[in-house]
């Protein structure tokens, strides 16, 4: 364990509106019990709880934390006091590297006066700006609550704070968005000097409002085809701006400004997961806590294990994972995780895909082409089924 990189990822479910696309372990504050405030609190308590449990937990000396992510939800529902308290707590238990990075994910709208600075100052490196889009109907459709301004207005207030790295998200391939509106939208994030962005196609999750529609016959089903033409205007305009691939939906301007926290995942690295329905990955060992805010709180609040359910992954199922997520990555996969003895000339798994002009060599890596970008699901098929 000592070997290998450790993150921890903590989540605040609260959200002030739950979006009609949203399938992530989320709960409006209205909903529940209590006052919103009164909720918060429990959270607040039961959050610095459980990184005593975890601290206490650990069987060995860790490695220093390379990251700590609170995502959510929306973490900046939270005063920047209580976010600050968190991550003093977690300086205060855990050993964290020189070069530590902290994110922030924000909702452009709700954000207080000045919170952007406090953030910085209590230990903030990044943050990560739900954009979606830049057109108000397209917003509108997603149940976002911010209007287009407001997120180029948070970009720029984040520069102000002195953040080291900024993010924007974006969603792509929603019914009824023209080319012009996803071309708009590039363009509007791309003048704000970001050093990040992620794009990902709309996914119709099961039971949310979303979905619903779909099937009522409200919305029609988002096309592939669409996802992918956006695709390819997504990289052709970052290419053009500065920015690189460094994993199949997110771009960065250089190294430093990848998300590193996100690599520990798609490294198939540890990580600790902090709060209601957050996940834990340690070896192999995988556990997750209760969804539920209120009981995951209750659970900490009398001494018990937040803990809901886990599995150890055998070598196969390890190998597998790594290979799944290993190729999302610019870097590639060595011949080892593809479980070849040599790439080159040797494997026709990989010979197949270079002639189909979805893969390619470098550096003794495989490596997706932009067309194997496309249709990745068929290349990890094709390497996981010989």
């Amino acid at each position: 364990m000592a070997a290998t990189p450790l993150g921890m990822y903590i989540h605040v479910p609260f959200c002030s509106r739950r979006c009609g696309y949203c399938a992530f372990n989320t709960y409006t504050l209205n909903k529940q019990s209590g006052s919103g405030s009164a909720s918060i609190e429990q959270y607040l308590n039961a959050v610095h709880v459980e990184l005593a449990y975890a601290d206490n937990a650990m069987s060995e000396q860790p490695p220093p934390l390379r990251s700590i992510y609170f995502g959510g939800g929306t973490p900046t529902l939270l005063r920047a006091t209580q976010l600050g308290g968190i991550i003093s707590t977690v300086l205060d238990r855990f050993e964290v590297a020189s070069d530590l990075e902290i994110t922030i994910e924000a909702n452009p709208d709700e954000l207080a006066a000045g919170q952007l600075s406090q953030l910085r100052q209590a230990g903030a490196t990044r943050v990560s700006f739900g954009m979606q889009s830049i057109r108000p109907k397209i917003l509108q459709l997603l149940d976002r609550t911010h209007n287009p301004e407001k997120s180029l207005q948070a970009v720029g207030e984040a520069h102000l704070a002195g953040f080291d790295h900024i993010s924007l998200d974006l969603i792509y391939g929603t019914p009824g968005e023209t080319e012009r509106d996803f071309s708009l939208t590039l363009e509007a994030a791309l003048s704000t000097q970001i050093d990040h962005l992620s794009a990902y196609a709309l996914s119709i999750e099961p039971n949310t409002k979303l979905a619903a529609r779909v099937r009522s016959g409200a919305l029609l089903t988002p096309s592939s085809d669409v996802a992918a033409d956006r695709y390819l205007v997504a990289e052709a305009a970052l290419q053009k701006a500065g920015f690189e691939w460094y994993e199949i939906s997110n771009w960065a301007t250089n190294a430093t400004a990848q998300c590193q926290h996100n690599l520990l995942y798609w490294h198939n690295h540890n990580w600790l997961g902090i709060g209601p329905g957050a996940h834990s990955h340690m070896d192999g060992h995988r556990w997750w806590n209760l969804d539920d805010p209120n009981l995951w709180a209750q659970a900490l609040s009398r001494g018990a294990s937040p803990v809901s359910g886990s599995e150890r992954l055998n070598a196969e199922q390890r190998g597998l994972e790594d290979l799944m997520l290993g190729i999302r990555l610019a870097e590639g996969l060595t011949a080892e995780a593809i479980g070849a003895a040599e790439l080159v000339g040797q494997d026709h798994r990989t010979e197949q895909l270079i002639e189909g002009g979805l893969a390619t060599y470098v550096a003794d890596r495989l490596v997706l082409t932009l067309r194997g970008r496309l249709v990745a699901d068929q290349v990890i098929y094709s390497l996981a089924c010989d």
